[in-house]
């Protein structure tokens, strides 16, 4: 019986060790197609969601903050490791793009008239509170 635990136990340790060396050399291959990629005109995410442009980037030394355009002029500094990703382009917003390249198509500003707006009705906070009290009553 105890044969068979120290058996189990053993299968499970190679299995726990093939399985963490696998992940770690698809890690690694991932960081290593991060870094080839990462290159300065590169579209990138940010670790907080934001979407900037590589202005430079050192691969070798990690260190060293990258420097992420923003927006046209905001030149932001941030850990290497805080590019999530590199963004590329996919077919679908290329033909976005395409398909309002024309002034003609582009819908117009002002299609929406205000008679077609419902008409805008503003709360009082005694109303709000009733509106609430009534809503946890009804429940």
């Amino acid at each position: 019986m105890e044969i068979m635990l120290f058996g189990l136990l053993a299968v499970l340790v190679i299995f726990m060790v093939i399985n963490t060396r696998k992940r770690n050399k698809q890690m690694k291959a991932e960081q290593e197609e991060k870094a080839q990629k990462t290159v300065p005109g590169a579209k990138v995410l940010l670790q907080g969601g934001l979407y900037g442009t590589v202005v430079s980037f050192d691969p070798e030394n990690l260190d060293q903050p990258a420097q992420i355009e923003l927006a046209p002029g905001a030149v932001v500094e941030v850990h290497s490791q805080a590019i999530l990703r590199v963004v590329e382009p996919t077919e679908d917003a290329e033909d976005a793009d395409d398909e309002f390249d024309s002034a003609d198509e582009v819908p117009a500003a002002d299609a929406i008239t205000d008679e077609q707006l419902p008409p805008l009705t503003v709360e009082t906070p005694e109303q709000t509170r009733a509106r609430l009290e009534g809503d946890a009553d009804a429940k």
